[in-house]
């Protein structure tokens, strides 16, 4: 590969709802010993989960692969009312690290149904979150995943409606959900303060910043990580190639041909050492670093890992 030119996005990598959710797992597993069942992957990245599962986590779909009575730890993008009903029936010893970023969404699903809205949620089907959103009132939610369903969405009052949304959109997009939402609905209502988390946002920005100044971009992170495909579609809105890499084994050299300058960050649940790898890789590299803000949130651990 010829001599290139790195520029690294900052912020990247993990966030504070990502390293406590690992570190529940990995309290775990000191405090109550092998195995550990987590439900669903804790984090949405391949080489998290293999770290954890060497150690003695289990990972299963769905709670009737626990043994009645054993440790489950909940994932970080939280599950609905039924799932929890369900661990109580079974008498499992429960751990929940569902970021607390999701938990807020949560409660405002709750508390806008109570009100009387109809709850339009903005975010995929199928995703771990939004299925746990969804769950906290089904009855009374609708989910709307883009610019096209907003257009056509119909609600049984439009004067009794809120907005929330999944916490790893892009915000540009989601943004122009919103106002055709907006321009729908003129009572439409929503949450008090953003839903789409700080980091998405801090890692949406400091891409932009460096998408457009390089030839290729990088993102590292796993195919169901929401908020690092998200960043690849950001960079290619740029007009600048981009691809999602699990780690440097999936980069194909032809992707390098005539790129001199690489843009590269990571997604909130990518290990910060696959990207030393991947600068690394890249052979004899200037390696820039482009700042946009300096992330210093930590959440607390719940009560049932947290040493005393």
């Amino acid at each position: 590969m010829a001599p290139h030119t790195v520029l690294l996005a900052a912020p990247r990598s993990f966030c504070a709802g990502v390293e406590r959710a690992i570190d529940i797992v990995e309290h775990a597993l000191r405090q109550r010993g092998r195995p550990v069942y987590v439900r669903k992957q804790i984090v949405h990245n391949a080489h998290v989960v293999a770290d954890l599962e060497s150690r003695g986590a289990v990972f299963v779909d769905e709670l009737a692969e626990v043994p009645p009575g054993a440790t489950v730890v909940f994932s970080a993008h939280g599950v609905s009312p039924a799932v929890r009903t369900e661990a109580t029936r079974r008498e499992l010893d429960v751990i929940d690290a569902t970021c607390p970023l999701v938990t807020k969404v949560h409660n405002e699903a709750r508390r806008f149904a109570a009100r009387g809205d109809t709850v339009l949620l903005i975010g995929h089907a199928g995703h771990e979150e939004v299925d746990g959103t969804l769950g906290e009132a089904p009855e009374r939610t609708i989910l709307v995943e883009d610019v096209d369903q907003a257009r056509t969405v119909a609600v049984p009052d439009p004067d009794r409606l809120s907005y929330l949304t999944q916490t790893t959109l892009a915000a540009d997009e989601t943004e122009e959900i919103v106002a055709v939402l907006r321009d729908r609905f003129p009572n439409l209502r929503g949450p008090a303060s953003d839903d789409i988390c700080y980091a998405t946002t801090n890692r949406q920005h400091a891409l932009s910043t460096v998408a457009a100044e390089v030839d290729l971009v990088l993102v590292v992170g796993s195919a169901n990580s929401s908020n690092s495909v998200r960043l690849v579609e950001l960079a290619r809105r740029t007009g600048t190639p981009a691809h999602l890499i699990d780690d440097v084994g999936d980069i194909e050299p032809e992707w390098l041909d005539g790129v001199r300058t690489v843009g590269l960050t990571a997604g909130a649940s990518a290990p910060p050492r696959l990207v030393d790898e991947v600068v690394a890789a890249l052979g004899p590299v200037t390696v820039l670093e482009h700042r946009t803000a300096t992330e210093s949130i930590r959440f607390t651990l719940p009560a049932a890992v947290r040493p005393s």
